[in-house]
This record gives structure tokens, sequence and C-alpha cells, in this order.
């Protein structure tokens, strides 16, 4: 995340843009999230996910992703590699500084080969806190950080693949050996896409920059992506010489929606509730001020600290749930996103919070989604 700071120097710069809007929207990649792996104690967990990521790909599913909260993020992917053909595998997303280049350049080397170039390597900062007290790591200039280590990393995976010198030198990595020993060779795939996870303007410049694509946080709307996102990643594009159609967004995927009143209002209460908690966060108060609503970070901040979660969730009317999420029944969601994002994002992943979750009601709505 970027410090306020980061935060204030872009400030004057936000216009409103969006990719030019197509004579009718596209399709969109529907990713799923890939589980299995629960507890130590679970003896088929390894079984279970070969089997979800089948079913994922089974389903229409363009990718199945993980996310680093309390398991390895990317161990599961060598399963999945080996019970699938065509479904995308990636990290959604995987603390990068936790790692180091070079750590992060073989994993990302192995699994790409080994699921025959499938792999995106999905990276995100976390926040101080975890990087210094839970990884014990350093934690500095979050964005320039990030632009480094990807710089880094794609220069080994150049001398791998090329054969280049290595020679990385920069403010916080250097690489500078490579011998054969330590050296696989080019990868018949050559290197993995990689995504960074960005809420602010200077992450997502560093995204358009150096990345293959942006992870929006569920904690984005329509009006901030187009406002602030977008723009931000236009001009890291720039600046490396490309343009939208060489990059994809993974948009903001809040969903309330059910097949009956009780779900609904189940779904909507949970997504309120995860709203509230996103929106106690500091870093994420540009997201509200867009809108107008920075008083209710303020109220969101002090709930948390007494640790009044649920009441939270009861500041998040139905103004601000929409517009952080698509609300409507099942046959209206596929609309829903489209009239929102279909001009702007490439790929989704459902975020729902408590209500519907079988492949059965799904169905209809990825196929919607996925038709061009």
């Amino acid at each position: 995340r970027e410090t306020v700071a980061d935060q204030e120097e872009f400030h004057d710069r936000r216009t409103v843009a969006a990719r030019p809007a197509p004579a009718t929207f596209g399709a969109m990649k529907i990713d799923g999230g890939l589980t299995g792996l629960t507890t130590p104690a679970d003896k088929s967990g390894i079984g279970a996910i070969g089997e979800a990521a089948r079913r994922l790909e089974e389903a229409g599913y363009s990718g199945a992703w993980t996310a680093e909260t309390s398991h390895d993020p990317f161990l599961p992917h060598m399963v999945a590699a080996e019970h699938t053909e065509r479904i995308e595998l990636g990290t959604s997303i995987a603390v990068a500084f936790a790692r180091n280049p070079m750590l992060l350049a073989n994993l990302g080397h192995d699994l790409q080969r080994y699921s025959d170039g499938r792999f995106i390597m999905g990276l995100g900062t976390q926040i101080k806190p975890h990087i210094t007290k839970r990884f014990s790591m350093e934690w500095s200039r979050p964005a320039a950080r990030m632009r480094e280590m990807i710089s880094a990393m794609r220069a080994i995976w150049s001398t791998w693949n090329d054969g280049e010198k290595l020679a990385f030198r920069g403010d916080f990595y250097s690489h500078t050996l490579m011998t054969p020993f330590f050296d696989p060779g080019p990868n018949e795939c050559g290197p993995p896409k990689v995504f960074i996870a960005a809420v602010g303007p200077l992450m997502s410049e560093v995204a358009g920059e150096v990345c293959d694509g942006l992870i929006c946080h569920a904690f984005s709307t329509e009006q901030y992506l187009r406002e602030i996102t977008i723009p931000a990643i236009e001009r890291g594009l720039e600046k490396s010489g490309r343009t939208m159609d060489d990059f994809e967004i993974v948009g903001p995927g809040f969903v309330v929606t059910g097949s009956t009143e009780e779900a609904m209002a189940k779904a909507a209460t949970g997504v309120r509730q995860q709203i509230a908690f996103y929106g106690s966060t500091p870093a994420y108060r540009p997201v509200l001020e867009t809108h107008g609503w920075g008083d209710l970070q303020d109220d969101l901040n002090r709930m948390s600290k007494l640790g009044q979660w649920q009441e939270m969730g009861e500041l998040i009317d139905d103004e601000v749930l929409d517009a952080f999420a698509v609300v409507g029944e099942q046959g209206a969601v596929a609309t829903g996103f489209r009239e929102r994002y279909g001009d702007c994002v490439d790929r989704l992943s459902f975020y729902t919070q408590g209500g519907e979750g079988g492949p059965e009601f799904w169905e209809p709505i990825i196929t919607d989604l996925s038709r061009a």
C-alpha cells in the first residue's frame, strides 16, 4: 500500500478516464478461488486441490486463484497444474515483501513450466505491521520497492531465458551472481505474467509500468476505478511504451445475489460487513473520499478499535452498498457487471459473503459474462 505522502503526490492528477467503449462489450474472463487444503488434519487436502481445480475448469472458469492467508499460495498450483489442461493458475495474492526477487523468480519459472505456460504471478505488498512483525522483513517506500522487485525478477528471468549477464543493482535489491549450477536454463513457456494488487494511484502506475495486469482490491468502485486507477495505469503504460491492449485488469467483484429474499438479505449483510471492515483501514480512505464519504472512514476506524465489527456493517447503507457491489437477482448479475465494468475490466473474481455458492447457480452468470 502506498503511504499517505504517495497518495497526496498524485491527488491533483485525478482525471476521469476509461477505455474507449466498443460497440458491444467483449467477453470477460471469470476466475474462481482454488480451495482444498484446509487443516493439517485434512488428509484429503492434496487430492481436494486437484479436484477443485478440475471442477473450476469444467465449469468454464478462466482462472483458479489462491490467496496467501493461512497457507502457502504457491504449493497448490503444482497439484492444480497436474489435474488441469486449460485454466490459468494464479496467486491473488502472494505477499511480495515476505520474499526476495530470486525466490520469486524460481517459483514463477517452475510453476510456469509445470503448468505449460498457464501461471500468473500475482503479488501484493500487505501492510507494514505484517511485513515487519509477522514476516520479520524490511518495509519502506512500497511502490518503489515493488517496482524494483519486479524489475529484478524480470532481469533474473532474462538471464535464464536469454543468456543475459545478471547485473541488477538497485536501491533495495542487488543480483549480480548466477553460475551454471544454479541456472535452470530457458523456459520453453517463457516467463509468467506478473500482476500486482493496487488501491492507490502510485502502485497502480507501477502496475502499468512493469506488470502485465492489475488486481483491483475488492474495496473499489466503478467511479474510483475510472477516475483514479485507470489513469494511473495509463501513465505507467506510457512509460513502458505500451497500451491497454497489453494489459489486463482484474475488476472488483463484490456481488449481492440469491435465489430467495432470505439469501439476498444474508448476502447483503455479509458484504456490508466486509465493506465496513475494509473501510476502517486508513489507507483505503481515498476510495471513500472519492464519493464524499470520508467521515464514514472515521466512524468505521473508531468502531474497529472498539471491536464493534457487527455494528460497523450497519453503517453501510444502500447507497454505499450499491457503489461497491453489483446487487441483483441471478438474471441481473451479468448485466450489472457488464454495464458497470464491461469497457474497462478484462476478468472478474466474484466476491460473495454468505449468499449462494452452488455451481448450478453461477453457471448461467459465468456463461453470460464469458460470451463475447
